[in-house]
């Protein structure tokens, strides 16, 4: 039989407000929310390290206040990725030198370079992404294209070269959005839901956009495309980024029943939740 990966399923970020008293127990102070995350979940995203520089005592303090088993993938900086400028190198090296502890203490699952829809298919940037990808050598890297010029045989072969992981989305159904597929890269396989929210995906914020619950129709379509990423890769990340008014946990909760299951939504609503790693 194949050997399948290790499989972890999270959300994209743990700090929002509109989390309290649907996850977060209304009496639960902001600074307990990643130990109580950290209890249900076996990763997270970390996706303020998108709009404020990560700093080493911050991602110490990230590993401390979660169990050595928990996980981190770790979204870069928007400097690299959406607002390129002279100093981008020097950023460049300082995430890199602030993700050091996460990485020694193999806390690191992944960081996540998330580029937008208007980060093109061109020399330019093919040149930009190579010298990006060599300065953050060393560290778990999976890229994430918003724009389907990216889905090529010649950019997942650079890839598979280097052992960097092409990100996988569910999005909306929009013209030159990626589709999903089955296309593993490195020994890390990573899944990331969107929502499907066509309305909202070019004119919303970044709530609204992101403001969609899957059903379970839609989940079970990812099933064997699931499995089959799993049989190639070692470890398998899946996050849900429609985070709003706790929706990502909800149907992080469905898929991991699904793949396992196990339920996880019962009397004790979403608070009540507990998902580990496992492998099918």
């Amino acid at each position: 039989m194949t050997s399948m990966a290790e499989i972890l399923i999270g959300t994209s970020g743990y700090y929002y407000p509109d989390w309290k008293g649907v996850f977060y127990p209304e009496t639960l102070r902001k600074d307990e929310y990643l130990g109580f995350y950290s209890e249900r979940f076996p990763i997270c995203e970390l996706n303020y390290s998108y709009y404020r520089m990560p700093e080493r005592s911050q991602i110490l303090s990230f590993i401390t206040q979660t169990p050595e088993t928990f996980r981190f993938s770790v979204k870069a900086f928007q400097s690299l990725t959406h607002g390129r400028g002279k100093g981008w190198q020097q950023d460049a090296e300082t995430f890199y030198h602030a993700l050091t502890p996460m990485k020694e203490k193999e806390r690191l699952a992944s960081v996540l370079i998330q580029f937008p829809f208007s980060f093109h298919h061109n020399r330019t940037n093919r040149l930009y992404l190579s010298e990006l990808t060599g300065i953050l050598s060393g560290l778990p890297l999976c890229i994430e294209f918003r724009n389907s010029e990216w889905m090529l045989e010649k950019v997942y072969h650079d890839f598979s070269a280097r052992n960097i992981c092409f990100v996988q989305t569910d999005l909306p159904l929009l013209d030159k959005l990626p589709l999903p597929t089955s296309v593993t890269t490195s020994d890390t396989g990573y899944i990331r839901f969107h929502g499907r929210n066509a309305d909202n995906w070019w004119g919303g914020d970044s709530t609204s956009r992101y403001d969609y619950l899957y059903n379970d129709h839609e989940l079970q379509s990812w099933l064997c495309r699931i499995e089959e990423i799993a049989s190639r890769v070692n470890r398998l990340l899946i996050t849900f980024n429609n985070h709003h008014k706790g929706k990502a946990i909800q149907n992080a909760a469905g898929i991991y029943n699904l793949l396992t299951g196990k339920p996880q939504i019962t009397d004790k609503g979403l608070q009540g939740i507990r998902m580990e790693a496992f492998t099918l």
